[in-house]
This record gives structure tokens, C-alpha cells and sequence, in this order.
């Protein structure tokens, strides 16, 4: 998701073979919508034990879908969160609340001088990803809220000044996840505080690795001689809800907390370790200098599953699933009852991953699946150019992936899943970010929210997949499972196509213009699937594009909706001015959405000056404003009726 601007990992791989002269992009974008008998995926919120719904022949089709029935807003560039005529939008967890953990409820000081151990029990900084788990239905529930990163200019009242370790503690602690309950009281969500599920995970809290790589020589540390227990979780963007009732965290650009020093391998290389880190913890915490130690390194870059209805119990980084540069983790279950996991790595040149268990997934929510992600087969894309495509499974032993290639054992392939899939001939995808799973067809959606680096010199021109050299804008692809439209989601082959090359169709460059039924939009970002089956869309561009050139008629990002049925898409809302608006969970009624607004008032050189935080933006706090602040916010139609219709 954010990444600090320019930052493109260096890659050496050759690049596969240039499928442009083959490919259509302006081919019709909307899927055929006649798959009836693919298994459906987890969507909207599910409480532990629950059963996914699935689909069977005869499932509905899209035709019987409610069409979208709210009034379009245009773009805008109002330090405002603005939504349609009739809806209602309320803030309800800025960054640096207290979480509610019962008796530690520092209150925020908007002058950021709250110490590490206050930042510790409160809501972490730049809201990213965000599940709604329901404790009384629609009515009261845990959110569970992903911290991306800390701009370090607004978390200090001196900015990174006379950095120390009391800073690299705070930065730390404004990292992780948040755990908050809420209940919806009078019309109005608020948080419930104390609570007995209210937590803090941080970068510097205890976390577990389980599967192949737990243990493993690659993972042993000075600090963690058996290599099975990492200190903190970091960069968590994306999210998604399990049917036993955990949530799946992605750490996604690790790379940049770690200083390289000049000694860099070519392992360190291929995972873009700089010489010197985006964030200077190496200073006072030298876990993060990777010439010193450097198996922390391979430490971070996991898939994290959380049990938030279970507040002691540890995190986990699943690393059967591979490690990258995570977006997130989204769950489908097959016909039998077994869990796939779909997950990209936001960089770019870099690939689509899935992971199908080999075990069913078991009655007695988080506790009886406790391993369930531990064992099972992972597999990464190949998108070839006659539609079709291939899962190449990143399995020990076989093809390329043996010691003569590198490849001790299991737990080496999934540490270097980069390099294992260069091998295979993996496609190299525009920054695949985040995966929707469509409930009634089974389709798969991803967005790819752009590559300017594409077809520059030295680096993979277009391809089928990624048909745009100089990628500004992104899109999004989906594909069905299997051969022929019975596919089910174990399948090993899919076929694919374009759902929208994003972009403003007045661009004056081709390759920033877009094909889009309805509002148009680019660098697109956030994907889900409401409870009613429509598709919503949500953008991110950076700030030091947004008020320039080709970008400047999109306005401040925002989030739309669209009805796959007719590929129609419409403005739902827009957010404050350099903000990133991120993060999409329902109620199960659909009647109320939460999102995060992130990073509002970002400068365009990614880092805040402490002598004028709220140059670009006041927003939640408006005129009283000391500094902005990120916030998860609750959305709901003024007659109460479901979002969106």
C-alpha cells in the first residue's frame, strides 16, 4: 500500500517474455457471468466456527443483484470526508485514543508528547486494513485495525530530531494492530471502553512462527537462538476474515526497516534492502541492522494470524503462506471444505500467490484450526497471454526447486518465495495489492495499483497481464478457477482477463487513459465485497502526484462502488486532502461501513515538518487541529438502510 515515493524494488530476474503484440486491452472488461458451480468465498463478517456461504449449480447469478442506488459525488479537493446526499459519516477511532485495555487508558495530547508506553495502549498510528468481528451481531462487535507505518514528523513534537531509543520505542509502538470493541448506541458507533477484548499488538510484542520456516537455520537469530518466537509485527496493510474466525494481517514493506549497510547479498538485494533504512531503529535497536544480524531480516515479511476474540492469545506468522511483501490474506474454501488463500505482494514486478490446505477447515473456530495453515501447498501465477494461466507450485523437490538450485529444504523455498518463483517464471505483476473473492460467481479480483517503472530501461516491458509500459494509473484483473467454468478453488489452472484499465479518459497518454463504465478513478487500491455482492473500489494515489499533471482531475482519493453485472462504477465518497482511503468492513446487515482514512495531509515528500504539521491538512479535528490524524470511520444511510442501494 504506502511506500515511500520512488521506492521500486531493485530486481535483477530477466523478464518472461514480452506478450504485448497478443494481448487485447480494450477487450471487453465484464466476465461472463455464468460460473455456477464454483465453491463461494468468506465474505462480510463470520464469528468463529461459522460456516462460509457456498455456491452450488443454481446459485444465483448477478442479474439478481440490487443495482447501485445512491447519488454519484464528484471528485474533490476538500480537506473533508464527503458522501453522498443521505448518508452520515462519523469518526470514531482517531490514532492516539486509548483501545479501552482496562486500566491503561492514556488520553491523547494533541501535542504528540504521549510517550512510548502511552502509544502502547492506544490506537496506533496511518489506519490500514480493518475487519468487523461481530460479539452481538450488527449491533456490537471487535474492529480490528492494521497500523501501516508512523510518519515520525507528526508522531514527535520535535519531529525526528535527536532521535533516541525512547523514539525507536514510540515509532515501534505506533506500529501492529489495534483490537477495539464498538456498539452501535442512539444511531452512533462508538467505542466501548473498558473492554476485556480491547489490545495492542505492536512491533516489539511476541509473536510465534509455526510451519515450515519455524525454526529453521534462516530464521535463528542472537536474540532468538531457536528461531520460533519474532519480536513485533510491522508495515501491516491489508486484512481478511477467516471462517473459524481469526483475522489474516500482511506485513508488506518490511524491506525498508532495516539498514543494509555495503555488504549486501544477492539474497538482501532481491528483497530490496537498501544500504541505509527508511527508519533509523538500527540506531538504538540493532535487531534492524541487517549487517549485524542478518536473519532478523528474513524475520518479517509473514502472513500474521490473530485471534481477536482471544486477547492472550500470541500472534502467529504463518510461513507456509510464503514470505513477501504481503498486502494482505484473503480465505476461499473449497467444495470439501478446505481453505485457500489468495494473497499479492505490493511491489512491483512482483507476483500472485495462493495457498490451499491440506486439511479441512474444522468445527470449533480458531482452536481447532490452530494448524490448519501450517500444512497444505503453495502455489504462485503465471498469467499467459492467451487468457489462460497456471498456479506453479512452490514445492521442494520439484521442478527447479531442489539444493542445486539453492533450495535446502521447504522452509528455504517459502523464505525465498522471490527467487523460487523468478525460477518457475512467475508473471511479474504492477504491485498486485488487494484480492476480492466474489460470493455468488466465485470470481477472483485484483487491483494493481500502478508501475511507472514498467518498460524503462532495464526492466520488463508490457506484457498480457500488465499491458501499460509506464504504468501510471493500474487496474485490475479476475480470473475463474479451473479449465472450464466448474473450476473449484483448488483448480491449477484459471482463466483471466482485464475488469477495468483505471484512468482519466481525458489523459492526453494512452497508457494513462482509462476504460471505466462510469466515474473513473486511478491507482486503484482497496477491494471488498459487501454482504449484497457489490464490488467496492478504492484508490490510492500518492501525494506528490495528485496535484500535477495527468492526476490532477482525479482529486483526493476516494472509494466507489460497482455492480459487476453491468461493470457500472459510481463515486461513493472522497477523503481529505493527501489522504489514502483504505480499509472496507461491513456489518453483516450491510447497514453500516467502516473505513480508514489514512495519512491525511501526507506531505508530498512522505514525511511531515514539525514545525507545521497541518500545512496540508486539520482533518479529523478541524480548526482546533494541532496535527492531523489518521481514523477509522463508520458510515451509515440516515434511514437506516443497507449502504450502497
Amino acid at each position: 500500500m504506502h511506500k515511500p515515493f520512488g521506492a521500486w524494488e531493485d530486481s535483477n530476474r530477466s523478464a518472461n517474455p514480452s506478450l504485448w503484440e497478443v494481448s487485447d486491452p480494450a477487450r471487453r472488461h465484464v466476465l461472463r457471468l455464468t460460473m455456477g458451480g464454483a465453491a463461494a468465498a468468506l465474505y462480510g463478517a463470520l464469528g468463529a466456527g461459522c460456516s462460509p456461504p457456498r455456491a452450488g449449480p443454481g446459485t444465483a447469478r448477478h442479474a439478481e443483484l440490487p443495482r447501485l442506488g445512491f447519488t454519484g459525488v464528484p471528485p474533490s479537493r476538500a480537506d473533508a470526508l464527503v458522501v453522498p446526499p443521505g448518508y452520515v459519516a462519523e469518526v470514531i477511532a482517531p490514532w492516539g485514543e486509548p483501545v479501552g485495555i482496562v486500566g491503561a487508558m492514556p488520553a491523547w495530547r494533541p501535542d504528540a508528547s504521549n510517550t512510548a508506553a502511552d502509544q502502547a495502549r492506544q490506537l496506533g498510528m496511518h489506519h490500514d486494513g480493518l475487519q468487523y468481528v461481530p460479539l452481538d451481531g450488527s449491533r456490537r462487535g471487535l474492529l480490528v485495525i492494521n497500523h501501516e507505518y508512523t510518519d515520525d514528523g507528526l508522531l514527535f513534537t520535535d519531529g525526528m530530531a535527536a532521535w533516541s531509543a525512547a523514539k525507536t520505542a514510540k515509532s515501534q509502538a505506533a506500529h501492529g494492530i489495534s483490537v477495539v470493541e464498538v456498539a452501535l448506541d442512539g444511531g452512533r458507533w462508538q467505542l466501548v471502553r473498558p473492554s476485556r477484548h480491547a489490545r495492542r499488538i505492536t512491533a516489539d510484542s511476541p509473536v510465534v512462527l509455526s510451519g515450515p520456516a519455524a525454526g529453521h537455520p534462516l530464521m535463528r537469530t542472537a536474540h532468538d537462538p531457536e528461531g520460533r518466537v519474532v519480536r513485533g509485527t510491522l508495515n501491516n496493510c491489508a486484512s481478511g476474515l477467516t471462517p473459524w474466525g481469526t483475522v489474516l494481517v500482511g506485513e508488506e514493506n518490511f524491506a525498508f526497516y532495516f539498514r543494509g549497510g555495503d555488504a549486501r547479498g544477492a539474497d538482501q538485494r532481491r528483497w530490496g534492502l537498501r544500504s541505509e533504512g527508511w527508519y533509523p531503529w538500527w540506531t538504538t535497536d540493532e535487531r534492524f541492522d541487517a549487517g549485524r544480524h542478518p536473519n532478523e531480516f528474513h524475520r518479517f515479511g509473514w502472513i500474521v494470524e490473530i485471534d481477536p476474540l482471544d486477547p492472550a492469545s500470541p500472534p502467529v506468522k504463518r510461513t507456509a503462506l510464503g514470505r513477501a511483501a504481503h498486502e494482505g490474506a484473503w480465505v476461499a474454501v473449497t467444495r470439501d471444505g478446505r481453505a485457500v488463500v489468495y494473497s499479492g505482494e505490493d511491489a512491483a514486478f512482483e507476483s500472485i500467490y495462493k495457498f490451499v490446505s491440506r486439511d479441512r477447515i474444522a468445527a470449533g473456530g480458531a482452536r481447532a484450526n490452530r494448524t490448519l495453515l501450517d500444512h497444505g501447498t503453495l502455489y504462485v501465477a503465471r498469467f499467459d497471454a492467451d487468457g489462460r494461466g497456471r498456479w506453479l507450485p512452490l514445492v521442494h523437490g520439484q521442478g527447479p526447486l531442489t539444493p542445486a538450485s539453492g533450495f535446502a529444504d521447504q522452509g528455504e523455498v517459502v523464505v525465498k518465495a522471490r527467487q523460487a518463483s523468478d525460477l518457475l517464471g512467475a508473471t511479474r505483476m504492477d504491485r498486485p495489492e488487494w484480492l476480492a473473492i466474489d460470493p455468488r460467481s466465485g470470481s477472483v479480483y485484483c487491483t494493481l495499483t500502478n508501475n511507472r517503472a514498467r518498460g524503462t530501461e532495464g526492466r520488463p516491458g508490457a506484457d498480457a497481464a500488465n499491458p501499460r509500459a509506464g504504468n501510471t494509473m493500474g487496474h485490475i484483473v479476475r480470473w475463474r478457477e479451473g479449465e472450464d467454468e466448474g473450476g473449484d478453488f483448488d483448480a491449477t489452472a484459471f482463466r483471466w482477463e482485464h475488469f477495468v484499465l483505471a484512468g482519466d479518459p481525458a489523459n492526453e497518454r494512452p497508457e494513462a487513459r482509462g476504460r471505466i463504465e462510469g466515474d473513473f478513478f486511478g491507482c486503484p487500491d482497496g477491494l471488498a465485497f459487501d454482504p449484497r455482492g457489490l464490488l467496492w473500489i478504492q484508490t490510492d494515489v500518492h501525494a506528490s502526484q495528485m496535484h500535477r499533471g495527468e492526476f490532477v482531475r482525479l482529486g483526493n482519493n476516494q472509494m466507489l462502488a460497482c455492480d459487476v453485472a453491468t461493470g457500472e462504477v459510481r463515486r461513493f465518497l472522497t477523503g481529505p486532502v493527501n489522504a489514502e482511503v483504505t480499509g472496507a468492513a461491513f456489518t453483516p446487515d450491510a447497514t453500516t461501513l467502516f473505513v480508514d482514512i489514512q495519512h491525511p495531509g501526507e506531505a508530498p515528500a512522505d514525511r511531515a515538518d514539525p514545525a507545521d504539521p497541518t500545512r496540508w491538512s486539520r482533518w479529523p479535528d478541524g480548526e482546533r487541529a494541532q496535527r492531523p490524524r489518521s481514523a477509522t470511520v463508520a458510515i451509515r444511510r440516515l434511514d437506516g438502510g443497507p449502504i450502497g442501494s
